[in-house]
């Protein structure tokens, strides 16, 4: 039953792609930012008269996979609906299928890159079906680069990095890290993020321009205020661990 449901996920996100290759085939490039424009619009609306739990877990698995799709027009719209009176929306249950749908989408990078294999990861970003999905070489490279320069906490870090985040999975495909180890990170990470979208949400409402303006200025920030929580917890461990050794010195 579970690979049936993984099997037709799969095959929507291909027949999504497919139908992004044909809607841009004849497009020039003058013409290609006001296609995306037009494509990511029709989204927007389909996915306000169909909001649900569901859809905000099926969305928030293709901005996690290789087809390009914003998370900033999926959470805070449906945190905004949320806290309306009469709404049936929870804006935790939110983040959850949220968190949800990102580990699926993280778990098809995964999967591919782990069975297809680094050749053909980069042959396909090359392509012109890759570069249709925003993708190419130097892309793959740099998450790849990023992955082993911090090991298996990029996926968690990586998760919060605009350009990274939707990437990083697939070099830990093709390093084949721990299953578990990737999926905990990869939790974590997307939670955080989806956490932060929807208290935007809930503040500023379904704005969703200036959310995604301000997108990669958001991910940095929550990088800075964890890199701090981090270094308090440091020191005040160092400090901890200083006064025992003192105090065991004059015992």
């Amino acid at each position: 039953m579970k690979y049936t449901i993984i099997k037709r996920f799969i095959t929507f996100l291909l027949l999504l792609t497919i139908v992004s290759v044909v809607s841009a085939e004849n497009a020039t490039p003058a013409d290609t930012i006001t296609t995306e424009a037009g494509y990511i619009q029709k989204i927007t609306n389909w996915y306000s008269a169909n909001m649900n739990y569901y859809t905000v877990a099926g969305l928030m698995a293709i901005e996690s996979s290789f087809i390009p799709f914003p998370s900033e027009i999926v959470v805070p719209p449906a945190a905004a609906v949320s806290v309306l009176p009469g709404s049936k929306m929870n804006i935790i249950l939110i983040i959850l299928f949220a968190t949800l749908g990102s580990l699926i989408g993280a778990l098809v990078n995964y999967f591919l890159s782990m069975t297809l294999g680094r050749t053909i990861i980069y042959k396909f970003a090359d392509s012109k079906l890759g570069h249709l999905c925003l993708l190419n070489s130097d892309k793959i490279r740099k998450a790849e680069n990023y992955f082993n320069d911090h090991g298996k906490v990029s996926t968690f870090i990586g998760r919060l990095i605009p350009g990274i985040r939707q990437l990083i999975s697939i070099p830990a495909g093709l390093a084949r890290m721990p299953l578990f180890s990737f999926m905990g990170f990869t939790v974590l990470g997307a939670g955080i993020w989806n956490v932060v979208l929807a208290l935007i949400g809930y503040i500023v409402g379904d704005n969703v321009d200036l959310i995604y303006k301000y997108s990669h200025e958001i991910g940095y920030l929550i990088i800075a205020v964890l890199a701090v929580v981090l270094l308090f917890y440091t020191v005040k461990y160092l400090i901890k661990r200083k006064k025992q050794c003192k105090q065991k010195n004059l015992d």
